[in-house]
């Protein structure tokens, strides 16, 4: 089963561009984020109705922006194009390879933004109050994971070190768990833009070659017509050959050689277009088998992250009864406090009255 999160966001465009962050310190020159150009893909989350902006280099994530009404992307040459991230306080940059791919993207991006404009006016309410909730619900399990002060009582301190240790260790492992499932999802945004990108690229191969078995026929159809052609000239030529002065002038032989070889020219090129062709339908079933190794890795990392995640839940449902228990000693240890109390109290005036006694 696939992650819900994976089930709501989708990619809607991919283009390709090398990626710029903006000098922290200079504010002027541009870094480069990957040595080569990566795609760039915007996602859209319908459950929340949330446009971003993501592109991973290798197992990490270039571009992670969340689209606003606010942003504007910016062309400021023919081939590269910004836009400011006030959230992660940078500026984005891409240089594209042409600029139809600047303009397509600069288009994308306006429709995006628009889109994201028209959702925050629509659920402007809805969105405070989830503002509210995720502020409150961290406050919440900080307080409840609040390490309370440790207690030497003797008896029960042995209980409450373990108890800890376990806490601890288990703390340790849900983080660790956690990481890697951000490491997984982070590769299989990588794996869904590969596949997006593969499947524009073999839609238009697809497009292209049946285009091209369209006119296959024909062109085999005009290659038998030349090649008879040819064979007839052939003949004739022959024919005037061997008649000698019988046969028709020296100009009219030349128009037929003339014409014999621009047909074999033309033979020559369609038979380089069927090449070209055959070797277009094996590019497209090596397209198909990359499309399926995609698929198959982004499969394999979704069954992983929905392991992970399983793992995760079953931590934290250990967590959970680790914590009851610590509250548990902790209880048992307050009593034995007061039992303790009470004895000492108990003891310090039988204490008294046995110096009464003596001084008696």
């Amino acid at each position: 089963m696939f992650p819900h999160h994976r089930e709501r966001e989708q990619p809607i465009f991919s283009s390709r561009a090398h990626v710029f962050q903006i000098d922290p310190a200079t504010k002027r020159n541009w870094i480069p984020a990957s040595k080569h150009a990566v795609t760039v893909s915007f996602f859209y989350d319908a459950h929340r109705n949330v446009y971003r902006i993501i592109s991973v280099g290798g197992t990490k994530a270039i571009i992670n922006c969340s689209v606003t009404p606010s942003m504007s992307f910016t062309k400021t040459s023919q081939k590269f194009g910004q836009w400011a991230d006030s959230r992660a306080n940078t500026v984005y940059g891409l240089g594209f390879a042409t600029e139809q791919q600047l303009h397509q993207f600069s288009e994308k991006f306006k429709e995006v933004k628009d889109a994201a404009r028209l959702a925050r006016e629509k659920s402007q309410d809805k969105e405070l109050a989830n503002t509210a909730l995720s502020i409150a619900a961290p406050q919440d399990l900080s307080d409840e994971l609040q390490s309370p002060p440790v207690m030497c009582v003797n008896g029960p301190e042995d209980k409450l070190f373990r108890s800890q240790s376990a806490d601890i260790t288990l703390s340790s492992e849900k983080e660790r768990i956690k990481k890697m499932l951000s490491e997984g999802s982070i590769c299989e945004m990588n794996l869904e833009a590969e596949l997006f990108t593969l499947q524009d690229s073999n839609t238009k191969l697809v497009a292209a070659l049946h285009e091209a078995n369209a006119n296959v026929e024909q062109w085999k159809k005009q290659l038998a017509a030349y090649q008879e052609e040819t064979d007839r000239l052939r003949e004739q030529l022959a024919e005037m050959e061997a008649h000698g002065g019988h046969g028709p002038s020296d100009l009219l032989k030349d128009e037929l050689t003339q014409s014999l070889e621009e047909l074999e020219a033309l033979l020559k090129a369609k038979d380089q277009e069927i090449h070209i062709l055959q070797n277009k339908k094996v590019e497209y079933h090596d397209l198909e088998h990359d499309r399926d190794e995609a698929i198959h890795r982004l499969r394999e990392t979704e069954m992983r992250n929905a392991e992970m995640e399983r793992r995760i839940q079953n931590t934290e449902q250990t967590l959970s009864n680790s914590l009851e228990e610590r509250d548990r000693m902790e209880s048992e240890i307050q009593r034995a406090i007061e039992i303790l109390d009470i004895k000492i109290f108990d003891l310090n005036d039988l204490r008294q009255s046995l110096v009464k006694l003596i001084d008696k």
